[in-house]
Order: structure tokens, then sequence, then C-alpha cells
């Protein structure tokens, strides 16, 4: 209970000893405008009411005794004048604290009973418990009992279109005494019931009256006021008459004590706002279900998405690994012109002279060319790699089996060859050792002195691994007859020097060839190239990803308004019944919070499923928590922000208001 509220509640226990009026009215005027037009429905109103009285309002139509009623009930406020409640000054409480008087002070009963339609009988009267932070078994066990003192204990879990005209408006009863109910503001409690309910709704008034609780009744029938001590009669915004009624039962000498109530901690609060909103969207199960359903594919495709960009950037990675980031390709042709298949300006010499530069490792040739393998009577087409005897180490691809060909095989143009894995495969399927056995190539025998290790797909897609190696010396005698060669690919010792070392190069081939009639690729920043590439592709794989999940939050806010719409009587109970703002924004963003919650799991459990389809049809994915965290936490962030302008909406509405709301 916060401080204003204990003190008024204080001060009225003691102005009930003292003799004081609980409630005091002074010149109490409302004005309505609606544009230009003012319409004065109350014309300075005074009023005083002593605790323990039972006083009936009573007027015809349009008299200004519900508007009355609405301003004692702190539902409204006067244009002008006083309210005092127990000798304090109400007027200038802030919202929150008028909720909270309202709470703890007021109870209320409507002519159309005011209960919320998807809720039982026990929870429609445990509302104004919630707000007061009543433990829920405290709660449920006092709604229960009110309930059957009222003779409801059979219809304690009935819903409202359950139940007959008079229980509806008994729950009503119990809901008003939930809190203790000190002030009974009775609007017409007869009027929507048959005359035998009517007549047990009153007896019960009474009967609360003499347990020490003040009863206000509005009513425009005589009948139903004469059975009040107190009768006040109102006319054009006029107090136009008073009487005494037929009960003259002497008021109850002690007050009623409200139950203690605690403010809610934020937790508990938040539970059981995740308790009403689960109820809530339950009542509207189809149009919760197409809400989730925006949900689930923004989310779904976030996964999804992800999983497939993070799959191809990973693979092409994968295939990059291959080229060392400390290597330089040299290739014949000018500068920005693709290199004909003929181009002949690089010779094994050019790799010689680059292999004498400073903070060059290793300096190699190569010459690919396709030839025709045949071992026995199995022939495959492949491609052998003229090179030098440093490939293995400027490559970074050693030999598995057998030993590479060396600087005297290259001087004496020895005829041997190594195997990659794959031609390895299709010459000797058997699982045959080809070490020391003899390959045709053209129909020129090569004898095979090692195989290389696996090397897989090649950045280009390529199988690495279909191909053998021979010296460059021996193939450009047997087998391509040209002494040109098509790269010279360069190991650097220190790469933070690499951009200095492919100048040197640069300048010793212009110095060697006159011109610049070559190219060199820098393979660290092809790798740069290539890694931004992919990240710009997941980028935008996730931008459109993000976008569905953008308009499935458009979607949650829109529906989230039209609930807002669709509930502002809900909205107007709650606050009669003590809700704060901070309690209706809280309940309402909890409800877009539950829903984009429930669509993040669903969503994330099918971007998996999509992402494992894709797998299976040959697609690249990675999946790693990052994308999936991602992922929840837009959902749930979705959530917080787009579900905030409905609950705010919610929050700020006027409780006459939103009570008068068809």
């Amino acid at each position: 209970m916060n401080a204003p509220t204990a003190r008024l509640l204080t001060a009225e226990a003691e102005g009930k000893v003292a003799g004081e009026p609980l409630i005091t009215l002074s010149g109490i005027g409302k004005t309505y405008r609606r544009g230009n037009l003012e319409t004065e429905v109350l014309h300075g109103i005074s009023l005083e009411i002593h605790p323990g009285e039972f006083v009936a309002i009573m007027g015809a139509s349009g008299s200004g005794k519900s508007t009355l009623m609405n301003i004692i009930g702190l539902l409204d406020r006067p244009t002008r004048g006083s309210y005092r409640f127990a000798g304090r000054e109400v007027g200038s409480l802030s919202a929150d604290e008028r909720a909270d008087l309202r709470r703890e002070a007021f109870g209320f009963i409507f002519q159309q009973y005011n209960l919320l339609a998807a809720s039982t009988a026990v929870e429609n009267v445990e509302v104004p418990a919630v707000y007061a932070g009543l433990p829920h078994q405290k709660r449920v066990a006092r709604a229960g009992q009110l309930l059957s003192s009222l003779g409801l204990g059979d219809r304690l879990h009935h819903r409202p279109s359950q139940l007959s005209g008079g229980q509806q408006q008994r729950v009503s009863i119990a809901r008003a005494l939930m809190n203790g109910g000190t002030v009974i503001l009775a609007d017409e409690p007869t009027g929507a019931l048959d005359s035998r309910s009517g007549e047990e709704v009153m007896r019960l008034l009474k009967e609360l009256n003499g347990k020490g609780h003040t009863i206000l009744l509005i009513t425009h029938d005589r009948s139903v006021a004469e059975q009040a001590r107190r009768i006040i009669e109102i006319s054009d915004g006029d107090i136009v008459a008073e009487s005494r009624g037929t009960d003259e039962a002497a008021p109850p000498a002690h007050p009623i004590a409200a139950p203690r109530t605690h403010r809610p901690a934020l937790l508990a609060g938040l539970a059981e706002a995740c308790k009403m909103a689960l109820r809530s969207l339950r009542a509207n199960l189809l149009r919760t279900l197409l809400t989730l359903l925006g949900i689930i594919i923004g989310v779904g495709s976030v996964v999804t998405m992800l999983a497939i960009g993070d799959g191809a950037k990973q693979a092409v990675m994968d295939r990059l690994a291959s080229l060392s980031p400390d290597l330089l390709l040299v290739r014949p042709g000018a500068p920005n012109i693709r290199a004909a298949g003929g181009t002949a300006t690089l010779v094994a010499e050019d790799a010689d002279a680059i292999a004498g530069l400073p903070n060059v490792a290793a300096a190699i040739a190569e010459y690919p060319y396709s030839v025709t393998a045949r071992y026995g009577n199995r022939d495959y087409a492949t491609q052998v790699n003229a090179t030098t005897a440093d490939f293995p180490r400027a490559r970074n691809w050693p030999v598995e089996t057998g030993a590479f060909f060396s600087a005297a095989d290259l001087r004496s143009y020895a005829p041997v060859a190594l195997l990659g894995q794959t031609v390895k495969e299709a010459l000797f399927p058997t699982g045959e050792d080809p070490v020391g056995k003899f390959v045709l190539l053209n129909n020129i025998p090569f004898q095979v002195i090692g195989t290389m290790t696996p090397r897989g797909a090649s950045p280009m897609g390529s199988d690495q691994d279909d191909v053998l190696f021979a010296p460059l010396t021996t193939g450009a005698l047997r087998l391509f007859g040209q002494r040109n060669v098509r790269t010279v690919t360069v190991q650097v010792a220190d790469t933070g020097r690499i951009e200095e070392t492919q100048e040197a190069i640069r300048q010793l081939l212009i110095e060697r060839h006159r011109q610049e009639d070559f190219q060199i690729r820098n393979m660290a920043s092809i790798l740069n190239t290539a890694t931004e590439t992919q990240n710009t592709l997941t980028l935008l794989l996730g931008s459109i990803a993000f976008i569905a999940l953008l308009v499935g939050g458009i979607g949650v806010m829109n529906i989230m308004l039209v609930s807002v719409t669709e509930r502002t009587r809900e909205i107007g109970i709650r606050m009669a019944t003590g809700a704060r703002r901070f309690n209706i924004l809280l309940q309402f963003n909890t409800e877009a919070l539950v829903v984009c919650t429930f669509g993040g799991v669903a969503g994330v459990l099918c971007g998996l499923g999509a992402a494992l389809l894709f797998e299976q049809l040959g697609r690249p994915i990675l999946i790693t928590p990052g994308p999936v965290i991602l992922a929840f936490t837009c959902a749930f962030a979705t959530g917080l922000i787009f579900g905030y302008l409905p609950a705010r909406k919610a929050a700020s509405l006027d409780p006459v208001k939103a009570l008068a709301a068809e």
C-alpha cells in the first residue's frame, strides 16, 4: 500500500471515530466538451456521506446521478469543486494514487455486471486482489469464501455466460467485497434483473450495510430507493430533495477494515500478467494463431537464411583455405586483360630469378596440361601439373606415400609422376599400391614414385585431387613441347611484407621482359575479397529475413490495437477494480510478448527444420547458436516494441469512458 493511500485510510478510520463525514462534496460541477459545444451535467453539487450510511441517489435518466457516482468512485474527475475522502482532498491525487484508493476503499456493482467473459466466477472476483498484490492461494480462498457466502459455492468455476443474471450480479457483489469494499457503489444494481433477483440483491446490500459497509445506491426506481436509510433526489444536475427511507436501522458502531494488501513485486506482477495474457489469447484462439504465424515465418526465415548464408560462406572459405595467404600467383598476360590460353610470356627462369629476391621462401613454375592416363586396361582423362621440386612446400601440399621428385629429377628429365587421390582411385580401384608402377600419359610411360594427400574441392568447386605431378622439364620435353609456363607461384616468408614483395617481383619482371606482360595476384587480397563478398551475401539474406520479422511485428501491433479496441470495456473494469496504468501497460505488453515468445520458439524450431531440409537437398548449411539466439531475441524485442504502442493506448484510457464503451 502506498503512503498517500495509507494516510487516507488512516484518516478514514479516525474520521469515523470522531463522527466526521467519510465523503464530502463541495460545489462539484461537471462539464463535458465536444469541440466548441459545452454541456454542464452537474451544477455545484454539495453532499456529505458518513461512514456506515445507506444512501440512495435517485433521479431520472440523464439527471446526472451516474456522473455523480463516477466522481465519488474516482472513475471521473469533476470540472470544478472539492471532493474530500476521509478528510483529505483527492482532487490532487495522481491517476495511480486514485487507482490505489479505488482498489482499497471502493467496490463497484454495475447494472450490466461488467464481468470478464473469458474468466470464471472465481477469476472475476480475484481481479481486485490481483492488483492489490494478494498471494494467489489467499485470494483464491477469499474469492471462494465470498462466492459461497452469496450462495454460489457450486458455481465457482462457471463463466458469466453459464450464470443467470442474478448469479452474475452476486459475482459482481463478491468482487466489490474482495478488497474489503469499505464503500460499495451500486449503479442500478436491480435494473437488469427480474423482481425476485432484484429483491435478493437488495437484501444482500442491506446485509452488507448492517456489517458496516457504506452503501451508495444509484437508481431511478423509488421503490428501490426507499429501501435505503437516506434518499437524495437529483434532477438536471442539482440536488432537489432529501428524505429518509424506510430502513431506519441504526448505523454500525465500528468501521469495516479492508484486508491487508501488498504492493506486488515486479516478478509476481509479471507472472499474473502472463496468466491473464494466456487466458485472453486462448479466448481468441484463431486470431492468436494467425498472429503467431507471422512471427513464426519471420523468425524461421531469419534462422534458415542465416544458416544458408553462413553455410555458403563456410563452404567457400573451406575451399579458399587451400590457397594460403602467403602466396603470390604470377600469370602471363598484361594487367586487367584476361590472358588467352596461348599467351607465352613467362618461363621457368623467371621463377629462378624471383626465388633470389628478399622475403621469397620459394618460387615454383607450373604448367597444367590435359592428358589421358592409362594403367592396364583403364583409361582416365585428367590433368598433369608439370612443376618443380619445391611444389609441396610452396603449396603446403604434402606427399602421402613415396616421395616428391627432386631437383636432380628435373635436371635429368626423369619420367616420374605422383598421383592425386582421384587419379589413384580411378587407375587403381582395387587398392593396389601404385608406387613403382608405370602409367602411360598420352602413351608415354611414367613411373609412379608417390601419391599426394587428399585436397578436396578448389575455391571454384573443381576437384583438386584430379591431377598428376611431373617434373617441369620432362613435361616440356615429352608432353606439351614448349618451354613457357602458365603460372609462377611465389611463397613469401613474411606475409606482413607481402605488398612490398609483390612490387619487387613486378619491378624484376618488367626489367627482364622490358614490359609489363604479366599479372600478379595476391592470395591474401583474394581471401579478403571472398570473405567480404560472403559477409555481404549473408547480410543480404539476413536483411530479407529481418524484413519478414518486421512485417510479423507490425501484424502483432495491428492485432493488439484491434484487441485494445475490442476490450475497452474490460480495461475500464480492470481500472475500476484498482488497476494502475502500469498494470494495464504490463498486461497488454505481456500479451504481445507471450505471442512473440511462443512464435519465436516455434519459428526457431521451424527454421532449424527448414535448414536441415536444405542440407538434405545438398545445400551447405551451418547452424550456430548466434543466429538462433539473435532470431529469438529479435522476436522478443518485436513483442516489446510493437506491443508498447497498443499497451500505452490501453493504459491511457479514461476509466469512465472505457466502461461506457460498447
